[in-house]
């Protein structure tokens, strides 16, 4: 069986879309008998992280590499990067045919590319929906120069909605827009999950928090993107200013806000260290000398359905996070994730508040971490690919 799997990122890139897919192809080629290709990009999500991807490829499967041309930030930089994607990897599909393309996409064009593809093929089409973009971009963007591009959006939204055999939702907090729109469609929902880095920690968890054995502040550690959605600009910097003396923080990472968090952490004299995005190996040293993880999603209504992929990687190391979320991340919190305690997004003294009643101390969350092991999640999301395929064909 010939599989065609569509991602704009990938590995060595950072971020979670890489990882689901990588982790998705590794579980895809591992079935006996399927041949697998890759189309994906050169490393681009970070100006400040361009690995080398030759030697991390792998053996098992092709990779095909579309080269981008210098990201540039907001939506009209992201409409040129996928839309360089897209005629790129048009001219890389080898010349096979197919029996399923799989596309996994957070913004529009790679399943719109993965629409396209199929139909080429004659193929059933897989879409693993990791957020709504359409929905975001009415939030983000302000909507006086936005409305006809948004019919656009509309449409190449609905394309791939439509042509798909087979969809998965990664937050089941996306379900009742889909449903709105497209009515009760073939769904499923194999979210993100705690990867094997996480599940099997070098020398295990500690039992004791760093700041319990040197008696300092507790030391707060934010890991990942700094843009938009994470909204970190409107928390932190007046965060760490109510906190001075009571913790310190650290974020690590990149993103088309960190310039503007800097300048505010700078204009209001907030004590925050900045650390460029690290491999996961070095970030798991971080987190080891973290007493509390950070998490925060911006006050806007599109990340009210969102799970962030960092609540399984903060999750997996037993240390109290503060989280600033609602809607189904928090509903999911609240089930699922124990010492963690929550505040509104963008509200700073709901999250002092949040902080003063965090308990500091290691948790034991392995009951969570084996439930939502990254890799039992992709051998049941890579099985319903090929079962997706395999009832394409005998019907």
């Amino acid at each position: 069986m010939r599989v065609l799997l569509l991602s704009y990122y990938f590995t060595p890139d950072l971020g979670a879309g890489s990882f689901r897919a990588k982790a998705l192809a590794d579980t895809l080629v591992a079935i006996p008998g399927v041949q697998l290709d890759v189309i994906t990009t050169e490393p681009n999500r970070y100006h400040s992280h361009k690995p080398d991807p030759g030697a991390l490829d792998s053996t098992a499967y092709s990779v095909h590499r579309v080269v981008l041309p210098e990201v540039t930030p907001g939506l009209r930089g992201q409409v040129r990067g996928f839309s360089k994607f897209a005629l790129g990897a048009k001219g890389m599909v080898p010349g096979k045919q197919y029996d399923v393309v799989v596309a996994t996409s957070s913004r529009l064009m790679t399943a719109c590319l993965g629409a396209r593809l199929a139909r080429q093929y004659r193929a059933p089409l897989y879409l693993d929906i990791r957020d709504i973009f359409v929905e975001t971009i009415d939030d983000v963007f302000p909507s006086w120069w936005l409305a006809p591009a948004r019919r656009i959006f509309d449409r190449l939204e609905r394309w791939p909605m439509k042509a798909a055999s087979r969809t998965n939702l990664v937050s089941e907090g996306f379900l009742p827009y889909f449903r709105d729109r497209y009515g009760d469609q073939d769904y499923r929902f194999f979210t993100n999950g705690v990867d094997e880095e996480f599940m099997h920690l070098e020398g295990g968890l500690d039992t004791q928090l760093p700041c319990q054995r040197t008696g300092d502040v507790p030391h707060v550690v934010y890991a990942g993107n700094i843009g938009d959605g994470q909204g970190l600009d409107s928390i932190l910097p007046a965060l760490a200013c109510r906190l001075a003396g009571r913790a310190r923080f650290t974020v690590i990472g990149d993103g088309g806000k960190q310039a503007e968090l800097r300048r505010q952490c700078q204009d209001m004299g907030a004590s925050v260290e900045f650390l460029a995005p690290l491999p996961r190996t070095q970030l798991i040293d971080i987190y080891r000398n973290a007493d509390v993880l950070f998490l925060h999603l911006n006050d806007l209504p599109a990340f009210r359905r969102v799970l962030p992929s960092k609540l399984f990687e903060y999750a997996a190391l037993g240390k109290p996070i503060l989280a600033g979320v609602s809607g189904y991340a928090a509903e999911f919190v609240r089930e699922n994730v124990k010492g963690t305690a929550l505040f509104e997004p963008c509200d700073v003294e709901g999250a002092v508040g949040a902080f003063d009643c965090l308990p500091l101390q290691v948790h034991d969350r392995g009951e969570f971490v084996t439930r939502f092991s990254r890799k039992k999640i992709m051998e049941r999301l890579a099985a319903d690919i090929i079962d997706t395929a395999c009832s394409a064909s005998s019907g």
